[in-house]
């Protein structure tokens, strides 16, 4: 698809209106300059973004009077049942954007499909926590053909401050969810060295911060590890076990499609479910701690 060929961006519309939705749309309507309507299955999230000029619309009405709409929905299973209800109205110009973690054969299934009928397409799944979509600077890596991620690139940027194309479409699903992927093994590792630290006599409070000096140091030590496991503070509203489970699940279909060995991540996948089966789904994932090393 040419650039030309897409509408230029006046209207956008959001659907979803989550954890991490909600302060994004928020963004787009402080920093974008353009007219936002948003769509969500609460009234909370509509009503404080109200305040912002957003609209509340239905994603029908979307599909009539926006140019770019922007999904960001908790499973592939929400992606694929709000695209059944735009596809219908969508034309030729528009186009679609889902910043949901999705499988990365959804993605290409729908972009292709768009795409055949004029309608540019990207997965653009977003990275980071919900203090970095609060803040404003998320990560968010992007599958899309080159018209379409320069067409909808100053848009991604008034909700993340690092926006990387990573291929055609599907790409970006696939960098997002080997990331998380990696964040979960991580996780789990930590617990391990938690466990094995406490029962050699080094408490947790002295062996994360002194790993963080290390070669041992990571962003999930520094974040999940001291912030979350050190306290064993597992908020629910935050990254849970299930949404865990979700992503990591995507990563093991990839790694059934292609024929790859992946046992770390399908060890740590059962570290997920004992988790959930102890009655922590709900909880933010590091979580698994608690089955790791239980006190």
């Amino acid at each position: 698809m040419q650039a030309t060929q897409l509408r230029p961006i006046g209207t956008i519309g959001f659907i979803g209106l989550g954890v991490m939705g909600e302060p994004m749309c928020g963004h787009l309507a402080r920093r974008s300059g353009r007219t936002v309507l948003a769509h969500d299955l609460r009234r909370e999230p509509l009503d404080r973004l109200a305040a912002l000029s957003v609209t509340a619309a239905t994603p029908e009405e979307m599909t009539r009077r926006c140019d770019l709409v922007l999904l960001s929905l908790p499973d592939g299973k929400a992606v694929q049942s709000v695209i059944a209800a735009l596809e219908p109205g969508l034309s030729a110009g528009q186009c679609v954007v889902d910043t949901s973690t999705s499988p990365v054969a959804l993605a290409r299934e729908t972009g292709a499909r768009l795409e055949a009928r004029g309608i540019g397409y990207a997965d653009a799944p977003v990275a980071r926590t919900r203090e970095a979509a609060a803040r404003g600077d998320l990560s968010i890596t992007v599958g899309a053909s080159d018209a379409v991620f320069t067409h909808v690139r100053p848009i991604l940027e008034t909700m993340g401050s690092d926006v990387t194309h990573c291929g055609p479409v599907g790409c970006g699903e696939v960098v997002k969810i080997l990331n998380n992927m990696l964040v979960f093994q991580n996780t789990a590792a930590i617990a391990e060295a938690i466990a094995l630290g406490r029962r050699n006599g080094v408490p947790p409070d002295v062996l994360l911060p002194a790993i963080a000096l290390g070669s041992g140091d990571s962003f999930v030590l520094r974040n999940h590890g001291i912030k979350s496991m050190l306290p064993r503070v597992f908020p629910e509203r935050a990254f849970s076990v299930r949404y865990a489970m979700k992503d990591l699940s995507y990563a093991l279909a990839m790694a059934d499609d292609v024929g790859v060995d992946v046992p770390g991540a399908r060890l740590t996948m059962r570290r997920l479910k004992d988790a959930e089966t102890a009655g922590h789904g709900e909880m933010y994932h590091p979580v698994m701690l608690q089955v790791i090393d239980p006190q």
